[in-house]
């Protein structure tokens, strides 16, 4: 199993906070020798402030349950630090506290402004208020962080040089305190920063593939999650250009994501050609599910690899949640298929298809018949299930049609804008060097 584990992948492009779920996922699903993995963590949380924790995984590797010396001294030094920093930003949060609504604010300058005229408030103290986020963060107490992170953002403009850091230690503060509307705004605005930002080329390429990767976590905990991870990642051209280029694994997330939304089937077209295109980099049984189903129809090839599907889910951290929405929607992908090619089906082969009991099948197709009106009935004395004439309504393929065509449109806009943009910005030092 370890062989389709991603972990090792993922964790590349991962804070080191964000990599302890995942570690401690793994260790439930005894994939890997259990002692090497906690030695393992005990090695990345060493590079923290975790203390408590520390002692944690130094107890489950039976390293004695008393406080070594060189830990004492570190929690003892992390206090004082911690009091240090707290005493040093002090005046800040009274400043903030007596600040009538900054959120109101238009921006970081007229919050600014307001403080220098009422409190006699000095810029650099945001940067004590960033390194006690930081540090509060490297503690493991998140939910204080993100109050510091929090005013930071108020304060700092896009254009100073640490916000970018402050933009990422929000967002993992939130996905650690399982936040996830305030996280996927943040997604959203470091998102915006990304794409605008002056980087270069390689830089702009690392920021995305470290976003994709983050954006996973909450994609599959957000309720609109579903609809955003296909639309950032194969619709968003260039984030499809990341993945491809970076992180072709990340097709696992995409393709999952794409069999469990029913409302996106017209994305599967667009999915398959890319899994076609990238199936030389990467390929796992749920790429492979999708490729034995729609490319090569074979059944009996998607049936064994929607078994391996299921292993695959249940040790993948990101998609374990929907695991019972991808067999139910993975199942129905098959029997609408094989539906489309003949006309008349017998229950026992159905079920050997969809991995199931004859009996078991049979309920399940009558209630998928009555709750998607299908045009098919089922012969009980024959155990068979006849299927009626299904075109696609001129409307349904009207609206399909408009909905590939807005995100290619989009797609298309902003590549003009971009070209423009640099055209301008040519034209400009152009005519700068002139004079």
């Amino acid at each position: 199993m370890s062989k389709f584990d991603l972990t090792a992948k993922n964790c590349q492009y991962l804070d080191r906070h964000l990599t302890f779920p995942l570690l401690e996922f793994l260790l439930q699903k005894n994939i890997y020798d259990q002692t090497s993995l906690l030695k393992f963590i005990l090695e990345t949380v060493s590079k923290t402030n975790m203390v408590d924790y520390t002692m944690d995984i130094r107890e489950r590797l039976n390293m004695g349950n008393e406080l070594p010396e060189e830990l004492t001294k570190r929690r003892s030094n992390v206090l004082v630090k911690l009091k240090e920093l707290q005493t040093e930003v002090a005046p800040l949060m009274k400043c903030m506290e007596e600040l009538k609504n900054p959120d109101t604010m238009k921006d970081s300058k007229s919050i600014v402004h307001a403080l220098q005229q009422e409190f006699d408030f000095k810029y650099d103290i945001i940067r004590s208020a960033q390194k006690l986020a930081k540090y509060l963060y490297e503690c493991g107490n998140y939910r204080d962080s993100i109050s510091y992170l929090y005013i930071c953002l108020l304060v700092m403009e896009p254009t100073d040089k640490n916000y970018l850091n402050v933009l990422w230690g929000k967002l993992a503060a939130e996905i650690l305190t399982l936040n996830w509307p305030t996280a996927l705004e943040d997604l959203t605005r470091l998102r915006d920063f990304i794409d605008n930002h002056n980087f270069s080329p390689i830089e702009v390429l690392q920021q995305r593939t470290w976003l994709i990767h983050w954006s996973v976590l909450v994609f599959f905990n957000h309720a609109k999650g579903r609809d955003l991870i296909i639309e950032m990642f194969l619709y968003k051209q260039l984030y499809l250009n990341a993945i491809q280029t970076m992180c072709p694994h990340i097709l696992r997330y995409l393709a999952t994501a794409v069999i469990i939304n029913r409302g996106r089937r017209n994305a599967l077209k667009d999915l398959i050609k890319i899994i076609q295109q990238e199936s030389y980099t990467y390929k796992d049984p749920i790429t492979e599910f999708l490729e034995c189903l729609y490319v090569n129809f074979d059944f009996e090839g998607a049936r064994m690899k929607l078994h391996e599907c299921q292993t695959v889910i249940i040790n993948d951290f990101f998609i374990i949640g929907c695991l019972q929405e991808f067999i139910e929607n993975a199942r129905l992908m098959i029997f609408e298929t094989f539906c489309r090619i003949h006309q008349c089906i017998t229950i026992g082969m159905l079920a050997d298809k969809l991995n199931m009991e004859p009996d078991e099948a049979e309920c399940w197709i009558v209630n998928l018949i009555r709750n998607a009106r299908l045009d098919a009935k089922i012969d009980s004395k024959l155990g068979h299930v006849v299927m009626g004439t299904q075109p696609l309504s001129p409307y349904q393929q009207l609206v399909e049609k408009i909905d590939s065509l807005s995100v290619r449109s989009e797609a298309l806009t902003v590549l003009v804008e971009r070209k423009q943009k640099a055209k301008t910005q040519e034209s400009g030092e152009g005519n700068w060097k002139y004079y």
